[in-house]
């Protein structure tokens, strides 16, 4: 079993092309981030976009995988081309036959828009397709759009996690914890299919 996005690797689909972020990708990445709601749910708002490609580096010291995402066309009054966000494998248990899909944040102008589906169906379909069992996705029980998008793409609810860990403004967050098994693939990626048709 390989971990699903090695440095050279890109998903590509109908809408979104994924690859493993780059410093020549971080200033547009942070502009496109860089707004008040994005971060109202997500720790450690950087600053500058040499600050954010510090803590992407950092990411991957600690087994992260950051993606940019970019648009394959003209979308949502953006350029083909365009950076529309970003997202991560995290929790890349080897041995478990599972990893986390998180950190994943649009710029507002795609939410609620065919960019999530396509983006999940890219993600969940190298983890399954590496041989992975268990895809989790966990997010702040206060973020009810997230927990709507992630219920959205068909992944189960399992539970909360509670006093799972501490927020930015050091409160104790709640987590909010959903799966899709590799037996569930199918019913996700046909439904995810659909969802991500303009």
């Amino acid at each position: 079993m390989l971990i699903p996005g090695l440095p050279e690797t890109e998903l590509i689909g109908e809408h979104l092309c994924l690859s493993r972020v780059t410093e020549f990708d971080v200033q547009e990445l942070f502009s496109c981030l860089d707004h008040d709601e994005v971060w109202q749910h997500v720790p450690g708002r950087p600053s500058t976009a040499d600050a954010y490609w510090r803590i992407l580096v950092d990411a991957t010291t600690v087994g992260r995988f950051p993606w940019v995402l970019r648009l394959q066309h003209d979308y949502a009054g953006l350029a083909k081309h365009s950076v529309v966000g970003t997202s991560s494998y995290l929790d890349v248990d080897l041995p478990n036959e599972r990893c986390e899909i998180g950190f994943t944040s649009y710029t507002p102008a795609v939410w609620g828009t065919i960019v999530n589906p396509q983006a999940k169906l890219l993600l969940l379909g190298a983890a399954f397709g590496a041989g992975f069992n268990r895809v989790q996705l966990k997010t702040d029980a206060r973020n009810l759009r997230s927990q709507r998008a992630i219920a959205g793409i068909g992944a189960v609810h399992e539970g909360v996690l509670r006093r799972y860990q501490r927020r930015t403004d050091g409160s104790m967050r709640d987590t909010v914890m959903f799966s899709v098994l590799a037996d569930e693939w199918p019913r996700v990626r046909s439904h995810l299919e659909q969802r991500a048709k303009l």
